[in-house]
């Protein structure tokens, strides 16, 4: 019996000719243009092998396919199709979720002899539970502030003032504290007034050490997408049934964080 093999991507002319080359080699073949279809033929096919593209019509929605078909089909083995082969970083974080990658567009041969070996000769699937975003950024705390304080002396506004690292960043563990508890809380649609005390204490600090209104716009723009590349590269180990709901209410507290920094800003006067 032939191999049955998921092959998930939103390129028509990658659909049409390297699903063809599979079926020429003997698999059998199921493809899937969107999400959406993914998810209905996990559920209703076993498949033996899935190759998913990183990006299918969004940026990492190919982990949601892989997190799909690990949770419903566990023996079947997950591959991931790239354009960037920078990307080999953020899968050593989640190596135990993906069997291999491969980078567009792919060598036919390796692909097939790749698919081949681990589908016969598959590794024992290490499970990671899936955890609620609130609980992934507690964990993930030391990382966010490490990479953002990367993304702030790499900015062309903000990299120019003389600050320590500990200057640039004092504010980070506090804020993603609060926005924890907030996601946690019974009403996490509604600022807490810890968070709003927050986001002026951050303001005033930001004016004594002589940022501008657009460094502090800039300040919160370097943590929201250091957050969101940490989530993205992680997807397999959230809890998807609730991470877009979640992620919108961390958006709304930056953004209430950011609110609350350029009132206290703009009415703190430097001694």
């Amino acid at each position: 019996m032939p191999l049955r093999i998921l092959f998930v991507d939103d390129e028509p002319n990658i659909r049409l000719t390297l699903p063809a080359i599979l079926r020429h080699k003997g698999f059998d073949v199921t493809v899937a243009a969107t999400v959406s279809e993914a998810l209905q033929a996990i559920g209703s096919q076993k498949f033996d092998g899935l190759i998913a593209d990183l990006n299918i019509g969004q940026p990492g929605d190919g982990f949601t396919v892989v997190s799909a078909m690990r949770r419903t089909q566990p023996g079947c083995v997950n591959f991931i199709l790239t354009g960037y082969p920078a990307f080999e970083t953020a899968l050593q974080a989640i190596r135990d979720q993906v069997a291999d990658y491969h980078v567009k567009p792919a060598d036919i041969g390796k692909l097939i002899e790749s698919l081949t070996a681990k589908i016969n000769s598959p590794r024992i699937a290490h499970s990671i539970k899936a955890q609620p975003l609130a609980s992934f950024l507690r964990v993930c705390a030391n990382e966010i502030v490490k990479r953002a304080l990367a993304g702030m002396k790499n900015d062309p506004r903000l990299s120019k003032l003389p600050l320590s690292d500990r200057e640039r960043t004092d504010h980070i563990p506090e804020m993603m504290a609060e926005i924890v508890k907030q996601l946690e809380s019974e009403h996490p649609d509604e600022p807490t007034r810890a968070t709003l005390k927050a986001g002026a204490k951050h303001g005033e600090v930001r004016k004594q050490q002589g940022y501008s209104d657009l460094m502090l716009v800039d300040d919160t723009r370097v943590l929201d997408s250091t957050i969101y590349a940490v989530v993205q590269e992680n997807l397999l180990q959230i809890e998807l049934s609730t991470l877009v709901p979640d992620l919108s209410r961390l958006n709304d507290s930056l953004e209430t964080h950011l609110q609350e920094s350029l009132r206290a800003f703009n009415s703190h006067k430097v001694a």
